[in-house]
């Protein structure tokens, strides 16, 4: 009896010694879901990219019907012009402080000039038409950012900032250039500083920017022009702002935050510089076109930039029955013709 316990107890040690103690078990972390990165609108992997710096303050970037990027170098007084094959050329010198940029349809480039205090249109060999100058016959403050509906009309706000002197109007508002613009109309009076907006790609619902009171503004567009419906969207200020074809809207303060159309923050970009404006160009309109502060940014986005005047494309895009039908259509043309004898 004595030698079985003995040998169970050197069996025992010789266990011991082999295997050593026992082992804390430790809890794998699962790994992220392969489907993770598609909630994200940036494409997994991408980063934001410097295209060029070395500018003084870069401002509101506008794409035009092939992708090309324009923007706005304010205190040197220019606007310049980043081609899809990496190219940087001087568009327009003596800009008159252009600040926001906006296409219309017909391939004119709409300007905010802060330092000239108008609204202008430039055509594509440079030749300026002014659009708005004054309301009530009083000055603007200095036009700040601008949206084109679909009719053709133009919002844009009206803030100052830095020197105050010579200031005529009553507060600093937003207004609306009519279609045949000819008439301007005073549609926000209640901002502290109004800074950028965008709208739906339908016309139906405007996005603003106080950026005095930190706070971003939905409206109801009304058939004549003026809004109303005044909705609270974010808790946070904004400079430029931009929207994608799926209806989040791009603001940028410390970073580029992404609201959904409900009002819910669902991401956020960081950028190497501070952001002041955003928009979605490039060859296929999904490169997000980033400015901030020195320099000119992009980043490969999965969603698209929302239809505008000047890139209709995306609004058809959303519209899948059509293409449905059109491909039905083309098929059923096809098979016509291979019946043919």
């Amino acid at each position: 009896m004595k030698l079985k316990v003995s040998c169970i107890s050197l069996l025992a040690v010789l266990v011991l010694c082999t295997t050593g103690p026992a082992k804390e078990k430790v809890k794998k972390e699962k790994p992220a879901k392969k489907g993770a990165a598609k909630n994200s609108v940036v494409v997994p992997g991408a980063e934001v990219q410097k295209l060029v710096g070395d500018f003084k303050f870069t401002e509101g970037p506008a794409g035009n019907d092939v992708g090309d990027v324009f923007f706005s170098d304010i205190p040197n007084n220019r606007i310049l012009r980043w081609l899809l094959g990496g190219k940087l050329t001087t568009f327009l010198e003596n800009s008159g402080g252009a600040n926001g940029l906006y296409f219309d349809k017909n391939g004119n480039l709409l300007a905010c000039q802060g330092e000239a205090r108008r609204l202008v249109s430039i055509s594509p060999k440079g030749e300026i038409t002014v659009l708005a100058d004054q309301y009530n016959r009083k000055k603007f403050n200095s036009p700040n950012d601008l949206w084109v509906d679909p009719k053709g009309g133009i919002y844009f706000t009206d803030p100052r900032y830095g020197n105050r002197e010579g200031m005529e109007q009553d507060g600093e508002h937003v207004f609306y250039l009519t279609p045949n613009r000819k008439s301007v109309v005073r549609v926000i009076t209640d901002m502290v500083r109004p800074n950028g907006l965008i709208g739906t790609p339908d016309g139906r619902t405007l996005y603003i920017a106080d950026a005095g009171a930190e706070k971003i503004y939905s409206y109801q567009v009304n058939k004549s022009g003026t809004l109303t419906d005044k909705k609270l969207f974010a808790s946070e200020g904004s400079d430029g702002m931009t929207i994608d074809n799926k209806g989040n809207v791009y603001l940028t303060n410390k970073v580029i935050a992404v609201y959904n159309p409900k009002g819910k923050k669902i991401e956020e970009i960081q950028v190497p510089e501070e952001p002041a404006n955003v928009t979605f160009a490039g060859k296929d309109n999904n490169t997000l076109f980033i400015t901030a502060r020195t320099s000119l940014y992009a980043l490969d986005m999965q969603v698209k930039g929302a239809s505008t005047p000047i890139r209709p494309e995306a609004q058809k895009a959303t519209k899948p029955k059509a293409a449905k039908k059109e491909a039905k259509k083309t098929k059923e043309s096809k098979k016509g013709k291979d019946q043919q004898p």
